[in-house]
């Protein structure tokens, strides 16, 4: 197993989930080579002993595991497989972690072109940049069960040891995660509207949340999601709407590509994007809610 006094982690992609997964990684005694196309970004983790690596490839070369946590396939490919990449410097046995919202298409290819000797596991995760801060995100993961084992304790730096699951073979983690941030922002949309609707039929919001709560048509989402903007007037800014566009955008190719009419997908892919065109790429994920806001001319607040 990959444990802390033993094991060397790579780790490229610094941003808002990724520079809480790293410090992560670091305050359970890992040793760090870190790389991102902003050097600043790394200074905190560079000050607490990290190592900075020019390339991929030089990441690859001075690690026992490499992590990538980036923003598009397009990117997970290219800092894996282009010029100077990943799988130009994973030593024999290496381990290659992506821990990014992809496609099953990227594990594949990534596959057919790294040698034998090494092992390349999906591990996209699920709880914002909270969790990621905080260490409890929910970790789903496509690998070998040996394998799987093997990175458990780098898993558990970073994620709650009770949600990290390995859920199959290689693409299976990119799949679950696709289908999870489906059904969520068709979550966000449909209580907006249910919220919108009660609240302008002059029901008092946090009576019909509590009447939702105690119903059948309760949720996670109704029960603890919505209230980052009910009662903090945060529509998570943590993860921009453009990315939320992006992975709706993969999801339903993923549909797409298994031959799955996804219709309802589709609507709220649009919304998405309806907001993201009048609110800017840098919105909060939640950003949908202010569309509804704005059609009923109030804020949806329990204070």
């Amino acid at each position: 197993m990959f444990t802390a006094d033993t094991t060397t982690v790579g780790f490229i992609g610094l941003g808002n989930m990724g520079s809480g997964m790293a410090k992560n990684l670091q305050e359970h005694g890992y040793q760090l080579v870190v790389n991102d196309v902003r050097q600043d970004a790394a200074q905190s983790l560079l000050s607490h002993g990290a190592l900075w690596a020019d390339t991929a490839e030089q990441v690859a070369q001075h690690s026992d595991v490499v992590i990538t946590m980036l923003p598009t396939p397009r990117h997970v490919a290219a800092v894996a497989m282009g010029e100077g990449g990943i799988l130009s410097g994973l030593k024999s046995g290496g381990y290659w972690v992506d821990m990014s919202t992809s496609v099953p298409e990227v594990a594949q290819r990534a596959r057919e072109a790294a040698d034998s000797s090494v092992h390349i596991v999906d591990a996209p995760v699920s709880g914002m940049s909270v969790g990621a801060q905080a260490g409890r995100l929910q970790v789903f993961v496509g690998a070998e069960q040996a394998e799987f084992e093997t990175l458990r304790p780098v898993f558990e730096a970073m994620g709650d040891p009770e949600k990290i699951l390995r859920v199959g073979y290689a693409g299976a983690g990119y799949a679950v995660k696709l289908m999870i941030n489906q059904l969520w922002f068709s979550h966000l949309v449909a209580t907006t509207e249910v919220l919108a609707v009660g609240v302008k039929a002059g029901v008092d919001l946090e009576v019909l949340r509590q009447s939702l709560i105690n119903s059948p048509a309760s949720s996670n989402f109704v029960e603890n999601d919505v209230l980052s903007v009910l009662e903090h007037s945060d529509y998570d800014e943590g993860f921009a709407i453009a990315l939320a566009c992006k992975d709706l955008g993969l999801s339903i190719d993923l549909a797409r590509s298994v031959g799955v009419p996804v219709e309802l997908s589709s609507l709220v892919e649009q919304i998405y994007r309806r907001a993201k065109s009048q609110y800017g790429d840098s919105a909060g994920e939640m950003t949908p809610i202010k569309l509804y806001e704005d059609l009923i001319g109030l804020e949806l607040r329990t204070t």
